[in-house]
């Protein structure tokens, strides 16, 4: 009777843990999903437009709940340790994702049809970024223990903000540099830091703005045909 009194208590504490990261991946899923038949033949390179403000921001919460929410699964699995997961799972995903609907809005501000100068440029200051100590504060910031999903949203947009500043630049609707990046975020998030990794990455984005600046056209994606 004591082995069934444990059993059955390690499996009621352990089943929302297994509900919380299992919506998160599945929603994950879904809008990636989502993301790519939105994306489906927008995609122009440094000479995407936008569209309208309401479909852009649909399309970017999309991305970044496909791309950012497979790493914020252990920050979900604690926040439903402490507050249990059906409060945990709405409302810390809901608040992260509001943070990211935030930036889009300001990426629909800014954001300018531009040239492969411009991309290459922009991908490498992105690459600087990754050297930065304020990149190092923020990635160690979202493997803390943030208490809210907007806070940890915060700590995210400050460590990935200038992979997704080149994402934007390099075609800001291409499902492929949405995935190349998308993996990027996650091992940074899931993994350790160390120099021996994030170092030669940093200078490989820094080698891809020059060959971008350099000879655009080899750049496959990068313009759109003539």
């Amino acid at each position: 009777m004591a082995d069934h009194g444990f059993t059955t208590g390690a499996t009621a504490r352990t089943a929302p843990k297994a509900t919380a990261v299992a919506t998160t991946i599945g929603l994950a899923a879904a809008a990636w999903v989502v993301a790519v038949r939105q994306m489906h033949g927008m995609d122009m390179g440094v000479a995407t437009r936008l569209g309208s403000f309401v479909s852009f921001i649909a399309v970017w919460v999309a991305m970044m709940a496909a791309m950012m929410l497979p790493g914020a699964a252990p920050a979900v699995l604690r926040r439903t340790q402490a507050s249990g997961w059906l409060r945990a799972v709405p409302l810390f995903i809901g608040s992260y994702l509001v943070v990211w609907a935030l930036v889009g809005a300001a990426v629909y501000a800014l954001y300018r049809p531009h040239g492969s100068m411009a991309a290459g440029a922009v991908t490498v200051a992105a690459g600087l970024y990754e050297l930065t100590p304020l990149k190092r504060h923020f990635r160690r910031r979202c493997r803390d223990n943030v208490r809210s999903g907007f806070g940890f949203g915060l700590c995210c947009v400050g460590s990935s903000i200038g992979l997704m500043v080149m994402l934007v630049a390099l075609g800001v609707m291409s499902v492929t540099w949405m995935l190349v990046i998308a993996m990027l975020v996650l091992a940074q998030k899931l993994l350790p830091a160390k120099a021996a990794v994030d170092v030669p990455l940093a200078l490989a984005i820094i080698g891809l703005g020059i060959w971008i600046i350099l000879a655009p056209a080899s750049v496959p994606g990068l313009v759109p045909p003539m």
